[in-house]
């Protein structure tokens, strides 16, 4: 059996559709993705780039530990992840997590459930510039809130939002 998983951290843009066309297949109920695009304002901040920066190897493993941790969950058939690094304007994407199923609820629960560690777990900085300078972007607790919120039952049920 091919590998179920597939995770790129890269500074080339990527293309969604091809991304999810690639997870289907004869037992693919469900392909569920999320793609993070940069914004140009952060609060009352505006911005003109991001730039993301990581530790290579030690950011591929933490991804992948967190898809794993999904796979455990969920009765899922394939996932993606890419999330890219370097400078990124507004409207540029960021981020892709994909995951196919043969249901839906798996695959929805296991793509938020992705997100929502990737945003805290993956070792990823993220300094925004524009207009009013630059500065290092900080965790916000509502994405801690967010990945604790799947600790709560032992059903692997999503968040509340």
């Amino acid at each position: 059996m091919a590998q179920r998983w597939q995770i790129s951290v890269q500074q080339e843009d990527f293309d969604p559709g091809a991304e999810i066309d690639a997870l289907g297949g004869a037992a693919t109920g469900a392909v569920v993705s999320f793609v993070g695009i940069a914004r140009d304002f952060s609060g009352d901040f505006p911005v003109e780039q991001i730039t993301l920066e990581h530790y290579p190897g030690m950011t591929e493993r933490s991804l992948q530990d967190i898809v794993e941790q999904a796979l455990a969950r969920w009765d899922l058939i394939r996932v993606r992840v890419i999330h890219r690094v370097g400078a990124l304007r507004p409207g540029e994407r960021i981020v892709l997590v994909a995951t196919a199923s043969s249901h839906r609820d798996a695959a929805f629960d296991a793509c938020r459930f992705i997100i929502d560690y990737l945003k805290t777990q993956a070792p990823f900085w993220k300094r925004e510039s524009g207009g009013k300078g630059a500065r290092w972007v900080e965790a916000r607790d509502s994405d801690e809130r967010a990945r604790e919120q799947w600790h709560r039952g032992p059903a692997a049920a999503p968040p509340e939002r």
